[in-house]
């Protein structure tokens, strides 16, 4: 069992604003109801989705301006452990509307604001002099301007050097150079699959392969790809195993694959298997599906889904 704390980082969180409103119309004035505030990011939703498994985790983030003041306050009011770096320019704000007659959720995402090359260097830092030293450090989402594509391969070195376990969540050329540097898990779904082994599409019965192709060059240790309504595929040097997805009714997929890695961490920090954490993964993912907006998961879901998984799972998965 890991001993020493979780730690998130979030190096482009936003404060993301939720309404709803009856119908979007173009050029109308739309009235919509009382805006709901949450704090967002990758790292900030997977510290979030730990402590509400029960664990203890320590969300490293950055703040700028009232908008960053206020999504700090936001996650210290979910009793979640916090360390920040303040930065000039402000912390985004994305909006998401709930159209209530069709039921479709419609996303504006902003670009995260830049970030100054002292701000880089002192969240390295602030990693670097963590005491004491992570068991797991998750990294999770964008990247915003300012910040190397290389930062997530920094990350993985400093993880490295203080014996951490290194899960990079993110996409693109992030995810390359995070991989080239070697983590312990990685998270992509089919289509980050195929960038990263060079090909332009996988079909099912090449992504076993295409994940272990990661691991014998060394990039990871353990590769869970997330397939959607598929659930996921949970490939190691010497072990495949296709996890379903059990069967819920969808309001929003927002923080879904974030559930999903908190899940797998926190059932991982506790010295269970594998098996064991993806499935608590893909059970988290699939409850955090079952909410509308960015409200995570309920408990009561995640322990009936995982009972299903435990109970059926093996019945339904999928023959590779």
């Amino acid at each position: 069992m890991a001993t020493g704390p979780i730690v998130t980082l979030t190096i482009n969180p936003a404060l993301d604003k939720s309404a709803n409103v009856d119908r979007i119309v173009p050029e109308l004035k739309l009235r919509c109801d009382t805006p709901n505030f949450e704090a967002g990011g990758g790292g900030i939703n997977v510290a979030k989705a730990i402590h509400r498994l029960g664990g203890n985790p320590t969300a490293v983030f950055t703040i700028g301006g009232p908008t960053g003041q206020r999504l700090h306050k936001l996650v210290k009011g979910e009793g979640v452990e916090t360390v920040v770096i303040e930065t000039k320019q402000w912390t985004r704000e994305n909006f998401h509307v709930l159209e209530t007659s069709t039921g479709f959720q419609y996303r504006f995402g902003v670009p995260g604001t830049e970030m100054m090359p002292t701000e880089v260097r002192t969240v390295l830092e602030t990693l670097e002099e963590f005491d004491p030293k992570p068991s797991y450090i998750i990294a999770s989402g964008s990247l915003p301007p300012g910040v190397p594509d290389d930062f997530y391969g920094q990350i993985a070195k400093i993880a490295h050097k203080q014996g951490a376990r290194f899960i990079a969540d993110t996409s693109g050329e992030a995810l390359r150079h995070a991989a080239e540097s070697g983590v312990y898990l990685l998270k992509p779904n089919i289509t980050e699959l195929s960038e990263l082994v060079g090909v332009e599409k996988l079909e099912m019965n090449d992504v076993d392969d295409a994940a272990r192709a990661l691991i014998i060059r060394g990039q990871c240790e353990v590769v869970v790809v997330s397939m959607g309504a598929m659930g996921a595929m949970l490939v190691t040097e010497d072990q495949i195993e296709h996890i379903p997805a059990p069967p819920v009714q969808k309001k929003s997929t927002v923080g879904a694959g974030d559930s999903m890695v908190a899940g797998m961490v926190w059932t991982l920090s506790q010295g269970k298997s594998l098996r064991e954490a993806v499935r608590m993964g893909v059970a988290c993912g699939s409850a955090a599906t079952m909410n509308a907006g960015s409200e995570l998961f309920k408990m009561n879901d995640v322990k009936r889904l995982l009972d299903w998984l435990n109970r059926y799972g093996k019945r339904y998965s999928a023959t590779l």
